[in-house]
């Protein structure tokens, strides 16, 4: 009798033509088994990815976790070392345990296909997991509970699946420091080719650039700022910037992979996406967005702005202006992105308008923002992108006479400030001091003239946190009548006067 036929079988029913039996591979089960009973090193080519509950026979679950527990405990996992583990009286067809162990190991050829075993059993894990849940969309859809809508069906549908494929890689673990220092090697060489020689997205803002080293994947970056500061100015700038500059190659694969710039993903909550279109063409065409939308324009406005559209219709950038999204709904979404069509960046505009889930509202907008910027960070890492989330400041901002804006003014600082890797906040000293006029011909008229020329078309974004880097603040150029940031000209880099 052949060992795989010893093993204890579920009974079927042959006689429905419809039963399936669950992919399995009782062979590759045994034989990694009888290598690693054999030689315990043949366990170390397959613990990273591949677990107990893999193993399609609750008896060879057994026999997996109880070597796994002797190895790491420094012991030697053989027949009899195992035995002594399970019930003297378990029996695996016709043999006893003692007998099934030693018939493992008996039958084990080399440790050399260690591996190859393991990958296999994994994968008809995966295929299991995915029958599991397929049968659980169809028994769910057709006796849904009353409190589960269909959408909230397919986000945990979504969910389940995307942790499936990202959970138990073949890859990962310890590198030898030859791999590591290649890896290291492969990051700058990838930094050098990249516009600005940046490890992380560059943002096309020089300056903030050479301050942070890019955007960098796995980041929650929030972006801060009082209304009429330039908040969503910004950031779409960063977008259209970070779009405009994408690369890809085709991988061996089939896959396209980014060599530079990036895929953008774009929640705007707060603003249609004909707003931020508008929005984003005013930047580009250097045309009052007021003008666009009032149809203000000339024949050579028009000019400009059909050129500008048609080099915008090619770039990856992806809007989604549903208002009201929960941190579920958005990290669905995003998932969905990235698998469909690749991303590289997310921008949520903004924090503030986003929901948590019921259960958490309850307790309090505090613990309401908490899980949301909790969901960003984890998100960030899942994906391994930059999320750049905007958010509002309290007013305790408007009642200092220095109204630059400081970590402890972010709205539920506590978990927002935890949570981000890097916190940048958006000043313009000339918003404040515009409302500020004094009576005109006065010697304080004056002054005030010789302040605002001074200020007058400059912004400052402040690094007010940054996990691996400087703080400080960054001097910007921003046109107000067309909302875009660019890099200051600084007197000490133009040329030389003649």
């Amino acid at each position: 009798m052949a060992l795989a036929d010893s093993i204890l079988r579920k009974p079927t029913s042959e006689a429905d033509p419809f039963y399936r039996t669950a992919p399995h591979n009782i062979e590759a089960e045994q034989a990694l088994l009888g290598a690693i009973l054999v030689n315990n090193e043949a366990f170390y080519r397959v613990s990273d990815f591949l677990k107990p509950h893999h193993f399609i026979e609750g008896i060879h679950q057994q026999i997996f976790e109880i070597v796994g527990s002797l190895i790491r405990a420094g012991k030697v996992a053989t027949p009899i070392t195992v035995k002594t583990h399970l019930p003297a009286d378990l029996k695996i067809g016709e043999l006893t345990i003692a007998q099934y162990l030693a018939r493992l190991a008996a039958e084990a050829t080399t440790i050399l296909n260690a591996q190859d075993y393991g990958r296999t059993i994994y994968d008809l894990a995966v295929r299991r997991d995915l029958i599991r849940i397929g049968e659980d969309i169809v028994n769910v859809a057709y006796d849904a509970p009353v409190d589960f809508s269909p959408q909230d069906q397919i986000e945990d549908a979504e969910r389940r699946l995307y942790e499936l494929a990202e959970v138990g890689r073949y890859d990962g673990g310890f590198l030898r420091f030859t791999d590591a220092m290649k890896v290291a090697v492969d990051m700058a060489a990838q930094a050098y080719q990249r516009d600005g020689k940046l490890s992380g997205l560059a943002t096309g803002l020089s300056d903030l650039d050479r301050m942070m080293g890019g955007l960098q994947p796995s980041d929650l970056i929030i972006l801060a700022g009082r209304p009429g500061m330039g908040k969503t100015a910004l950031a779409t700038n960063i977008a259209y910037n970070v779009a405009r500059a994408w690369q890809g190659e085709v991988r061996p694969d089939g896959r396209i992979e980014t060599v530079n710039g990036g895929i953008v993903g774009f929640f705007s909550l707060e603003m249609s996406a004909e707003q931020l279109a508008t929005r984003i063409i005013s930047e580009q065409t250097e045309i009052p967005s007021y003008r666009i939308r009032r149809g203000e324009i000339d024949a050579n406005d028009f000019d400009r702005i059909v050129t500008a559209t048609r080099e915008m219709e090619s770039l990856p950038l992806y809007i989604d202006e549903t208002g009201g999204l929960s941190i579920a709904q958005l990290a669905a979404r995003a998932r969905r992105l990235k698998r469909q069509r690749g991303l590289d960046l997310l921008v949520v505009d903004y924090l503030q308008l986003l929901g948590g889930s019921s259960r958490r509202a309850q307790e309090g907008r505090v613990q309401e923002v908490t899980e949301i910027t909790t969901g960003l960070k984890a998100l960030a890492k899942e994906l391994n992108v930059p999320i750049l989330a905007l958010s509002q400041l309290s007013r305790q901002v408007e009642a200092r006479d220095d109204k630059r804006p400081q970590l402890s003014d972010l709205r539920e600082s506590g978990s927002i400030e935890q949570d981000a890797d890097v916190v940048l906040f958006v000043f313009r000293e000339e918003y404040y001091l515009k409302n500020r006029e004094p009576r005109a011909g006065t010697e304080e008229h004056f002054k005030w003239q010789a302040e605002m020329e001074a200020v007058h078309g400059k912004a400052e974004v402040i690094i007010g946190k940054q996990r691996h880097g400087p703080t400080g603040t960054v001097q910007l150029q921003f046109k107000a009548d067309v909302t875009r940031f660019s890099n200051l000209a600084q007197e000490d880099r133009l040329p030389d006067r003649y």
